[in-house]
């Protein structure tokens, strides 16, 4: 197989959760345009309208991480109506910003079951039909949160960084445990991006995040999206339980 064939996910079918905007749909248009056939959870039907624009024939679900019944039936329905899963992509994700000190128990706990208990449900119900086929990719979107601690004045969301350590844990334990059934599992931890989630903070604390980033910017639109290829194409057949980051250099120091 030449180089560039490595990349391709042709006939291979995906599931993003969190695929209906922000850097869950910039992966779901890479894996489609890599020739993946793709599906798409997200919380509410009137969340699809951009994913749609972009990935006209993606398969658009909707449903909630947090259920698990829901997650069992919204991959039986991708298999029915698309193929086995071969690629799943964990990206649905939330987080609240609070002085630790200050934050509720309650808010605590939602952040670490969407990001976490979430995650791992569904890679569970995904790796039943990959164990039985020998081959899958699970790629989990972590965070430079879970790498690094954050100043206050940055980032003041505990539970979030928690929650993304958390994941990068997963993430290893997972593909000790399901690699000798062909499962890879792995990580991305994204860096500081424009995004839904960070739209409102961005502004304030852009000039310290860049002061503290080699590369001195912030990532761009398509930056996440190459890495995330890679890790869910054969092109890693042989890379599994590692965490990439795509952050500008930000931890490396």
């Amino acid at each position: 197989m030449r180089v560039l064939e490595q990349f391709r996910l042709d006939g291979k079918v995906a599931l993003v959760t969190g695929g209906s905007r922000g850097l869950g749909l910039e992966i779901a248009h890479a894996l489609r345009e890599a020739g993946a056939k793709v599906a798409l959870l997200a919380r509410r039907e009137g969340f699809f309208g951009e994913a749609l624009k972009r990935i006209p024939d993606a398969l658009p679900i909707v449903g909630n991480v947090q259920d698990e019944e829901g997650l069992e039936r919204a991959i039986a329905q991708v298999e029915a109506e698309l193929g086995p899963l071969s690629v799943l992509v964990n990206a649905a994700g939330v987080t609240w910003g609070q002085d630790a000190l200050e934050v509720p128990a309650a808010k605590v706990r939602e952040v670490l079951d969407v990001n976490v208990t979430g995650t791992f449900l569904a890679s569970r119900i995904a790796a039943r039909g990959m164990k039985q086929r020998g081959y899958g990719k699970i790629l989990n979107i972590a965070s430079v949160a879970g790498l690094m601690g954050s100043p206050s004045e940055i980032m003041d969301a505990a539970a979030y960084s928690a929650s993304k350590g958390g994941l990068i844990a997963l993430t290893r334990d997972l593909a000790v445990k399901w690699g000798p059934f062909g499962i890879r599992v792995n990580a991305l931890a994204p860096g500081f991006f424009p995004t839904r989630m960070t739209e409102k903070v961005l502004p304030r604390i852009e000039a310290a995040v860049t002061a503290r980033t080699p590369l001195g910017r912030l990532g761009r639109s398509g930056e996440l999206a190459g890495a995330a290829l890679f890790l869910c194409s054969p092109a890693s057949d042989y890379v599994t339980g590692q965490v990439l980051a795509v952050d500008g250099g930000m931890t490396a120091q």
